[in-house]
This record gives C-alpha cells, sequence and structure tokens, in this order.
C-alpha cells in the first residue's frame, strides 16, 4: 500500500494546484518512482490511497495503464483516515493471505524490498523497519525486537500496554529497553485486521501496533544502514534529485 492521500501541506505552494504524490523528483512523480521499485522488486498489486487531488492521481494512473500491474485506489475524499485508518478501509482490496507492504509517497530511501519481503516470518504479525538514527520519539523492543512500547525524549511521555514499562521506562526486569527510530516503512499480516474493527474510522498505526502488541507478534527489524529522505518539504526536492543517484 502506498500512502498517498496526504494534504502535502509543508509542499505548498506546489500542492496548491496537485497532491504530493505527482510532484516531480528526477524528472517524474514520487508516485512513480514508489511504483517503479515495488514493480521491479516482483510485487503485482498495489493499493493506492487518495484524497488531496485524487482525481489527478486516478488519472494519472489511468492514462499510463496502471504501468502493467493491478493498482487499485482507496478512496478517502470525503475523510482523511490517518495511517491505521486508511489501511482498515483498504482491507477488502488487499491478498488476505499475504503480508502487505506499507510506504509512505513521500519517502525516497534505500530498501531492498525483496530483502523486506523475506524478513516477515510466518508467525510475526508485523514487521516494523527501524534504524538507530536521532530524533525525538522511538519506538521500544525487547531484546527479542517484540515491540514494547514508544517514548517521547522531548517530554519523557511513555506509551505502551504494559504497566511497568509505562511505570519506568524499563523491561520488567529492570533492563533498558532498546530505542529506534521507525522508518515509515513496515509490513503488516491481515492477521491483524480483525482486531482494527474497535478502533475509529481514523487513527495511527503506531497507536493501533502499540494498542495490540502485548497480544500479537509485533516486531522490529533494525537496518544499519537505512538511508531515508522525507521529501515533505520544499527544500528538500533539490536534495531527492541526488539521493536517488547515490541509492539506484
Amino acid at each position: 500500500m502506498i500512502l498517498a492521500a496526504g494534504l502535502g501541506t509543508r509542499l505548498k505552494p506546489l500542492t496548491d494546484r496537485m497532491p504530493k504524490a505527482l510532484v516531480s523528483v528526477g524528472g517524474q512523480p514520487l508516485l512513480w518512482h514508489v511504483v517503479m521499485k515495488l514493480r521491479a522488486a516482483g510485487y503485482e498489486r498495489i493499493v493506492v490511497n487518495v484524497h488531496h487531488f485524487a482525481q489527478q492521481i486516478v488519472d494519472y494512473l489511468a492514462d499510463n495503464h496502471n504501468f502493467g500491474i493491478d493498482i487499485r485506489i482507496s478512496d478517502e475524499t470525503e475523510q482523511l483516515l490517518e495511517t491505521g485508518g486508511a489501511l482498515k478501509k483498504a482491507q477488502a482490496l488487499f491478498d488476505p493471505d499475504e503480508p502487505i507492504l506499507i510506504h509512505n509517497v513521500d519517502i525516497l530511501d534505500n530498501v531492498d524490498f525483496n530483502w523486506l519481503r523475506r524478513q516477515h516470518l510466518d508467525d510475526e504479525d508485523a514487521v516494523l523497519l527501524v534504524s538507530r538514527r536521532q530524533t525525538q520519539r522511538y519506538l521500544l523492543f525487547d531484546n527479542a525486537m517484540r515491540l514494547m512500547g514508544w517514548k517521547n525524549v522531548a517530554t519523557g511521555e511513555v506509551k505502551s500496554p504494559y504497566k511497568y514499562v509505562r511505570r519506568t521506562g524499563l523491561s520488567q526486569h529492570g533492563e533498558p529497553l532498546n530505542m529506534f527510530a521507525f522508518s515509515g516503512i513496515h509490513s503488516f499480516s491481515p492477521r491483524l485486521f480483525p482486531l482494527m474493527e474497535r478502533f475509529p474510522d481514523r487513527f495511527s498505526i503506531i497507536d493501533f501496533y502499540l494498542s495490540v502488541c502485548h497480544r500479537s507478534h509485533v516486531v522490529g527489524l533494525p537496518k544499519d544502514d537505512l538511508q531515508l529522505l522525507d521529501v515533505g518539504k520544499l527544500d528538500t526536492l533539490d536534495k531527492a534529485e541526488s539521493f536517488l543517484t547515490t541509492t539506484n
């Protein structure tokens, strides 16, 4: 699933007339770069959610004959549903027997999607790609890399279904938890969809993972050489072209 429904407010004035998915980098729209990378990795079905200038994305894909693969639209024109709500709404568009790779349209990266697909083991409900990069908000994992919680190091706020993590920020045995930054790229098993039924239409996927990680197998996958570029601001557009050159 390519998350492409955002308003792209940080890319104004470009997004005053187009969705961020169609903002050009290296001569092609951001959406093109993600679709091409997925197609090259063997993905045959892609779901794209749309909201802002939705018809432009629909027309762009139609004009390019969906690049020869099965591309389906999840229409969020009535309401933006955030990352979790978007996935929940699109449930019927996915193969119920295959993990779902989720990727933001405005992220460029050096991830080998074939490698990532192989890392999602049969007994795992979700695999979150993480790294050691510096940020203010971290996911917390035990030594087996099972998700335990979330921490904002600037404010000290901790979220977790485990009382001892919320109280101390430590493991059950008083040991420090492993702190990793989330890349926004993750692999989601359709087995988790029933746990979304009690959630509202609109919610964050991280809030969902944090609410179910104590009764499902949600793990972190560290990638030491991970390179990410969030093409969400005008000043990153110039960097994006050189990023594509060095990572492809």
